[in-house]
């Protein structure tokens, strides 16, 4: 979330202190004290603010509350809550010095004091807020992350909690708490649900995130953890993915973290619609315009179904004349007649039966002299998975035996075929090459790959 939501939340804080001791005080003799900037507006109720009882204490708190100085308003403050330890102000006062630590850079000093306001007040929506804030801080920097994310789910969880069930302090008017209550939501839902993305909960990290980014479209520290909830959750949501991690490459400044963003998405956008089509001409233009998924997003980068492997066989038929057939490699022939239509299995085998075919294949296993198992596909050959059986016309001498591994050309006919598991018979085989000798490197030619839908 914005630095600037977590300065609102403390600069009403400052407000607060001084605004809620102004003239709260019943002894006649007290001095008022001066109209405080973000003094209640005329016309906006609240509730009645706490009343300062005893002058001594009343004079306290106003000379803390007025002093400019950050560190001897901090001297003050320690001062008055020593002194009076349960004061009616003693919330107000520990707001105003948890944001004055903060004026002054002392972090451990502000982390001390927000929970010392928890103590007093378990359901202080600042202090919470800023506990929250800062916990997210050191996760993302990577600073003692296992107890900040421990901090970050217990405080934002909390302050969730809180906003549902904490009543509304005295002394601030509607408008000013449902201010307040908008903008500290913002980092209890950023805090939730960045914390559940690391805790890889992505059911309630895409909620959480979801509803911040919702408040505030264009804070790319929430935009693109919600895209990286949609896009690494199991199974993923690609659509709302897409969107948003389009939305985070227009929001992120130009540079290599720009670049890596884009170049992320653009793969994701690829493998979900089968190209890169739409992805600079479509999704980013849209995604930057838009604040959420349109409603023909999901039309606009339809989700690439690949082809059955009966659709592929189908292809690599299509129109093919016999010689066209006859050129194609074994691969594309064993697909055609393992996944194909039984007419399009005949255009093959029709094309192949009883005609010697010369070509290339690895020894799976040597059976007999007169018989070879072999892999002739490149995928069968990579997984050394046999799709052949070579029948010799005559045995193999053993000096020519070819060996386990081996690559060797080989001629044989095709006399038949099982369809599943794949495997061709051939007969009257051949050896063309001294076995054991590396045939030449050939144009790689696998099998279409078979896609699920």
């Amino acid at each position: 979330m914005k630095t600037t939501v977590l300065a609102f939340v403390l600069a009403t804080a400052l407000a607060a202190g001084a605004q809620d001791a102004t003239p709260q005080q019943t002894q006649p003799a007290a001095p008022a004290a001066p109209a405080a900037a973000g003094q209640q507006p005329s016309g906006q109720p609240s509730a009645a603010a706490p009343e300062i009882k005893d002058p001594a204490e009343y004079n306290a708190y106003i000379g803390a509350v007025q002093q400019q100085d950050p560190n001897s308003k901090i001297s003050a403050l320690e001062a008055f809550l020593t002194q009076y330890p349960n004061s009616v102000m003693k919330t107000t006062g520990l707001e105003l010095l948890m944001a004055t630590y903060q004026q002054t850079g002392n972090q451990a000093k502000v982390v001390e004091t927000a929970k010392r306001v928890l103590t007093a007040d378990p359901c202080n929506l600042r202090a919470l807020a800023l506990l929250t804030f800062l916990a997210r801080q050191g996760v993302s920097s990577g600073q003692n992350p296992q107890q900040n994310l421990a901090d970050l789910t217990q405080y934002s969880g909390k302050g969730l909690e809180c906003l549902q069930t904490a009543p509304k302090p005295a002394g601030i008017s509607d408008a000013d708490y449902d201010k307040l209550k908008k903008q500290v939501s913002l980092i209890f839902n950023g805090g939730a649900g960045f914390a559940a993305l690391q805790n890889k909960d992505y059911q309630h990290a895409q909620t959480y995130l979801r509803a911040a980014v919702d408040a505030e479209p264009n804070d790319l520290q929430n935009v693109y953890p919600l895209a990286m909830a949609y896009l690494t959750a199991n199974p993923p949501d690609s659509l709302n993915g897409l969107f948003y991690i389009a939305r985070a490459a227009g929001l992120a400044p130009a540079g290599p973290s720009q670049t890596q963003i884009q170049n992320y998405g653009q793969k994701v956008f690829k493998n979900y619609h089968g190209s890169e089509d739409g992805w600079v001409t479509y999704a980013l233009p849209t995604a930057k315009s838009a604040t959420s998924p349109p409603a023909d997003w999901g039309d606009k980068i339809s989700k690439y179904v690949p082809p059955t492997p009966a659709e592929q066989a189908r292809d690599l038929v299509k129109d093919k004349t016999p010689d066209q057939i006859k050129q194609l490699s074994f691969g594309e022939w064993e697909l055609v007649l393992s996944a194909g239509t039984p007419e399009d299995q005949d255009k093959v085998w029709n094309v192949i039966k009883n005609v010697p075919l010369q070509m290339e294949g690895k020894v799976i296993e040597t059976a007999s002299p007169t018989e070879l198992h072999l892999a002739g596909s490149q995928d069968d050959i990579e997984q050394n998975r046999a799709d052949i059986t070579l029948t010799m016309s005559g045995p193999i001498p053993a000096a020519r035996l070819p060996k386990t591994g081996d690559l060797f050309d080989f001629e044989g006919t095709p006399a038949s075929y099982t369809a599943t598991p794949f495997m061709m018979m051939m007969s009257n085989g051949k050896l063309l090459k001294k076995a054991g000798t590396p045939a030449p490197k050939r144009p790689v030619h696998r099998r279409p790959a078979r896609k699920a839908q």
